[in-house]
C-alpha cells in the first residue's frame, strides 16, 4: 500500500536492532482517519469472507483493530497480556515471546467472547518473528473458531515470521512488507 510506505519513510525512524518507530501515527499517536484507511484496505483484501470478530493483541494492534472491525461492522477482542480481577479462569491461554521486551508472556481470551464455529480475522501492527500472530492463533483454534487469515499493518518481511506462517496455510496480508532496513541504507519495500 503506496500511502502507507510513503508515511513511514515520511515520519518512520529507525533504531539500532531492526527497529522501526511508527508511534507518530501508529502505535502511541493514533492518525485515526489515517487508520480508518487502513481498515478500508483491509476490509478491501478480505472482501466476501465472512469475519465475525476481530482478535488482536493489546496494546498496539487495538486501533487498527477497531477501525478495522467497523469496516466489518464486527466485534474486536483483544487478547490480554495482564491478569486483572474482572477475567476469570474460564480464559483461553497462549505464549508470546517479545522480541521488544525480551521475555515471555502470556496472553489471555475469555471463552465469553470467543466462540467455536465463528470466523475471525486477526490485525496487528506488526510482523517480525511471528511470535505474536502465533500466539494469537492458536487462541483461536483452542477455541474451535475459524481463522480467516490475519491483516499486518507492516510486516518486517527480511524475518521469517510472514513466510513461515504462509508456509503453513495461513492467509497473511499485510499492508507494507518492509525487504531491509539499516540505519546506514533506510528502508526498502518490497513490491507487489
Amino acid at each position: 500500500m503506496k500511502l502507507l510506505e510513503e508515511r513511514i519513510l515520511r515520519d518512520g525512524k529507525l533504531g539500532k536492532g531492526d527497529v522501526l518507530k511508527v508511534d507518530s501515527f501508529l502505535n502511541h499517536q493514533i492518525d485515526v482517519p489515517f487508520l480508518s484507511r487502513l481498515g478500508a484496505e483491509f476490509r478491501r483484501r478480505y472482501e466476501g469472507e465472512r469475519v465475525d470478530k476481530i482478535l488482536t493483541i493489546e496494546a498496539s494492534g487495538i486501533g487498527v483493530a477497531c477501525l478495522t472491525a467497523e469496516q466489518f461492522g464486527c466485534p474486536v477482542v483483544f487478547a490480554k497480556k495482564t491478569k486483572t480481577v474482572n477475567i476469570y479462569a474460564d480464559v483461553y491461554r497462549s505464549e508470546v515471546y517479545s522480541y521488544t521486551h525480551g521475555q515471555t508472556y502470556e496472553v489471555v481470551v475469555s471463552k465469553e467472547f470467543l466462540r467455536e464455529g465463528e470466523h475471525v480475522l486477526i490485525i496487528d501492527d506488526f510482523l517480525a518473528m511471528g511470535s505474536a500472530l502465533r500466539a494469537l492463533l492458536q487462541l483461536v483454534r483452542d477455541a474451535g473458531a475459524v481463522p480467516v487469515g490475519a491483516g499486518i499493518v507492516i510486516e518486517k518481511a527480511f524475518q521469517p515470521g510472514g513466510a513461515e506462517l504462509r508456509a503453513q496455510g495461513l492467509r497473511v496480508e499485510s499492508l507494507a512488507r518492509i525487504a531491509s532496513m539499516s540505519l546506514e541504507k533506510g528502508i526498502t519495500f518490497f513490491s507487489d
